[in-house]
């Protein structure tokens, strides 16, 4: 009877919406229009009680913009698993009917060109994101609540709110993530909620709801744009420039709450104005301070979280003359937990998430000419910072391959970087640029500072501890030549034409038909695409392992280590269907496939050489699972469904028993914890590889291999290795603890090192020179064998980031790269990650290298 009566008040409680949680989550004696339903009355539970669907959160927006004219939702885009992406304006009706009027004139703020505007007579422009990591649940509660405020409120003030501003909320950054998330917690929700942190529902499996489809952060792509997410919201963001955009997010359940200021200086990019830093956010701190002190919630400020990399959400904005803002939660992570402070519900972390939100509106609308004067100053001082900058531009490009340089000039345009055909060849640096193949992005433009972000290498910083990566010059990332410009070498450039859309539109690739045999190079970036359609296809394709010329129809061709051979009387196509299928490869993918009449070289191998080799179609397997890098696991997903369209085994540690691994040719292990294979697993796979298994290992996967004998090279062992000063004292103050140790890690920057390119490894380059990304303390010795170390470390191998001095002595004559024989197989070791958060177009190679080539290395013996 009991149970009964207690399930009864319980489903009334679902339908019936509470009076008291009104009061609990909006100001006292606020009036709402009976017309507007709120989010439990619509839903159908008090909010707090069930994390809500994405796609109820969405219908929930949807009956607001029904119901109300001050609200209209659109779609922006959607995700990988096809949940749309949606912002709502919130405004008033007058300024609705007049948006597109009010966008053109809010644009003239980004234009140095352009008068001041009235901007007493202008709307602010507020933009409101939450969740972008899917398993921070409690601020898309709180968007709903929001919403629903903004829209139904009576009170005059937020009816001048909506007069005097343009409020977009997209109410979830990941909608992916957050259903995979919410799911979870719903799921194992006990009735009455289970608090003790250790229950099911407070610990998610792998890969948790963080990520996105690919397993990637989306709060770190706001500057890469790799992700279809990304792409979307920035296209959205620059038809825009709002004056303030918010990022809500949840952090460890033992801690309070966090709005800004971040840590001063240290956390904070040098590029973006200090009023910025110094003036809009000291402004707007205490609008939230009020708004936790009225309810009496915790909080802090300045102590930590990062302000600096120009790639999250809180941190673009002020890179476009507007205000990012981060807030961070302590999580329930679920609807009930224990803390240090006391049972923490799911309703009290939306609510400070609430008030926070209305408290951005407040502050923005209410200092809203500060605001759009700043981002019309923002934009007028970008042509003066340009001015003093060492570089008045830049030229960048890679005639050998123009699928990547146009993947870089395609970013640059998503940021509204003005790019230019060079007009000419350009000397610059130790480079010569061709024209017509090479574009120039001159520094004297509104974007300079997206420029130097793109461009500029530093290596001097204010701090030693980063929250994040220290280095994000994505020209380095994309592997291509670049270099500053003075203003006489911008001049001598010519007046090349800029750079648009149509730039990126494709172009015909005729291919000669040939009853002999095609060949294409590997150095262009599409190379490995084409190759995997062709031995998808059960195509005969082979690898040159020497260099060679041919003389073709249009004069002698240069082929390089690596390019690819197709004979055509092998194949059990016919002559014909194999000339449409190269027309058609060649055409989709951009590349360049040439035809030939005969195998006779001018110079090198010819086409019958021994040293074309047959390449075998990749069958990868990747361990996954707790204890592995969900976002390198993620990387190589997502680069192998991008990039190749290559199907990719993806098999949880424990499941790792009923592999049947003679099934695959490549085993792939990233950065991670093994501890979960067992005795028997390890040496199912050290026997698999000395059967002729190609192990592909990266960062700690690699110290698990020699850990586990697989293979024998050494890792360099860190020693003490104290100043004198210290070696004296040998103790510091507990204060400095956490600093001190940070700053010993190597947290993200970039190096260069020498790299074989005549080794199938290296296949693709034309420079020994090669930029790398680093974000690890792992330090591994050349092997013995003088064949295996594909790429090693130089003697100043640091281009940008910061890494300790301690560390950076160590890491001279180290190898980035190896391959080391295990009976008839090999392990390659990439002791850097070449496919670093989905942008590393430069490194890519490498590991398509691994996944083509890798059965195909024999690691030469050595006579003693």
């Amino acid at each position: 009877m009991i149970r009964s009566l207690f399930s009864l008040l319980f489903v009334f409680s679902l339908i019936v919406p509470s009076v008291a949680q009104q009061e609990y989550f909006f100001p006292e004696n606020s009036s709402f229009d009976e017309n507007i339903p709120s989010p439990q009355e619509f839903l159908g539970y008090e909010i707090g009680d069930f994390h809500t669907r994405h796609d109820r959160i969405l219908a929930y927006f949807e009956e607001l913009a029904r119901v109300s004219d001050k609200v209209h939702v659109q779609e922006i885009g959607k995700t990988y698993e096809q949940r749309a992406m949606i912002i709502a304006t919130i405004t008033s009706s007058e300024n609705y009917s007049n948006i597109e009027n009010i966008r053109q004139e809010h644009l003239r703020l980004t234009d140095p060109g352009a008068a001041l505007p009235e901007i007493e007579n202008m709307p602010v422009i507020i933009q409101l994101g939450y969740n972008v990591h899917g398993n921070e649940p409690s601020s898309s509660e709180a968007a709903m609540l929001t919403a629903y405020y903004l829209t139904a409120s009576n009170d005059p003030e937020v009816l001048d709110y909506l007069e005097r501003s343009i409020i977009f909320v997209e109410p979830v950054l990941n909608p992916d993530g957050r259903d995979r998330h919410t799911n979870w917690a719903n799921m194992h929700r006990g009735f009455p909620p289970v608090a003790d942190p250790i229950d099911r529902e407070h610990n998610e499996v792998w890969p948790s709801g963080r990520v996105n489809h690919y397993w990637f952060d989306l709060n770190r792509d706001w500057l890469p744009l790799v992700h279809v997410e990304s792409q979307a919201r920035l296209k959205f963001y620059h038809q825009w420039y709002p004056n303030v955009v918010t990022d809500f997010h949840e952090m460890g359940s033992n801690s309070t709450y966090f709005f800004e200021p971040t840590k001063p200086m240290g956390s904070e990019n040098p590029i973006i104005p200090r009023s910025n830093y110094e003036g809009l956010n000291n402004m707007l701190a205490p609008y939230f301070a009020e708004a936790m002190n009225e309810i009496g919630s915790l909080y802090f400020t300045k102590e930590v979280f990062d302000n600096s990399y120009p790639g999250y959400g809180s941190t673009y904005p002020d890179i476009q003359g507007g205000l990012g803002l981060v807030f961070e939660q302590a999580s329930s992570r679920g609807h009930l937990q224990e803390t240090v402070n006391g049972e923490l519900s799911f309703a009290f972390t939306i609510r400070n998430h609430l008030v926070n939100s209305l408290a951005t509106v407040k502050a923005t609308v209410e200092n809203k000419d500060h605001f759009l004067r700043h981002q019309k100053d923002f934009f007028e001082s970008a042509l003066e910072q340009a001015g003093d900058h060492p570089a008045r531009g830049y030229v960048f490009g890679d005639a050998g391959d123009k699928n990547r340089t146009k993947a870089f000039v395609d970013l640059l345009l998503q940021h509204k970087i003005e790019v230019y055909e060079a007009g000419q060849d350009i000397k610059a640096g130790n480079n010569t640029y061709p024209g017509g193949s090479s574009y120039v992005v001159p520094g004297n433009q509104p974007q300079f500072r997206m420029v130097a972000t793109m461009f500029d290498t530093v290596t001097k910083f204010y701090d030693s501890l980063f929250y994040d990566a220290s280095a994000w010059s994505l020209v380095h990332a994309y592997g291509l030549p670049s270099s500053p410009l003075t203003e006489r070498q911008l001049k001598n450039a010519g007046n090349g034409k800029m750079i648009d859309q149509e730039f990126l539109q494709p172009q015909e690739f005729p291919v000669q038909q040939s009853d002999y045999a095609y060949l294409f190079s590997w150095q262009d970036y599409n190379a490995p695409r084409v190759l995997q359609e062709l031995v998808k296809r059960e195509v005969i394709a082979k690898t040159a392992f020497k260099p060679f010329s041919i003389e073709s129809g249009e004069g002698i061709r240069e082929y390089s280590y690596g390019s690819i051979l197709v004979p055509v009387a092998m194949q059990k196509f016919s002559s014909e269907e194999l000339y449409e299928l190269m027309q058609e490869l060649a055409a989709e993918h951009q590349l360049p496939i040439d035809g030939f009449s005969g195998g006779l070289s001018s110079t090198g191998i010819d086409l019958g050489s021994g040293n074309f080799r047959n390449i075998e179609a990749p069958k990868p397997i990747m361990l996954v699972g707790e204890g592995v890098s969900i976002y390198e696991a993620g990387e190589i997903w997502h680069l192998l469904d991008s990039k190749l369209e290559m199907p990719l085994t993806k098999v949880d540690m424990l499941d790792f028993r009923n592999v049947k691994l003679e099934d695959y040719n490549e085993l792939i292990m990233v950065n991670g914890n093994y501890n979960l294979l067992s005795d028997s697993d390890v040496q199912r796979i050290k026997s698999w590889v000395e059967n002729g298994g190609t192990l592909i290992a990266q960062k700690s996967a690699v110290t698990w291999a020699i850990n586990n004998k697989l293979i024998s090279e050494e890792l360099v062992i860190e020693k003490d290795s104290l100043k004198k000063e210290e070696a004296e004292r040998l103790r510091f103050d507990y204060v400095i603890a956490a600093n001190r140790e940070g700053a010993k890690v190597i947290g993200g920057s970039i190096y260069e090192v020498d790299l074989d390119i005549t080794h199938p490894l290296g296949f693709g380059y034309g420079d020994r020179k090669l930029m790398v990304y680093r974000n690890s303390n792992t330090l591994l010795k050349p092997s013995e064998n003088p064949y295996s170390t594909v790429a090693i470390y130089g003697d100043k191998p640091l281009v940008s980031g910061y890494i300790s001095e301690e560390n950076l002595e160590k890491l001279p004559g180290t190898s980035s790269i190896l391959v080391s024989r295990a009976g008839s197989g090999r392990v390659i070791s990439f002791v850097d990650n070449p496919n670093f958060r989905g942008t590393w177009y430069g490194t890519n190679k490498l590991f398509f290298n691994a996944l083509f080539f890798g059965p195909l290395i024999n690691v030469p013996n050595v006579s003693q």
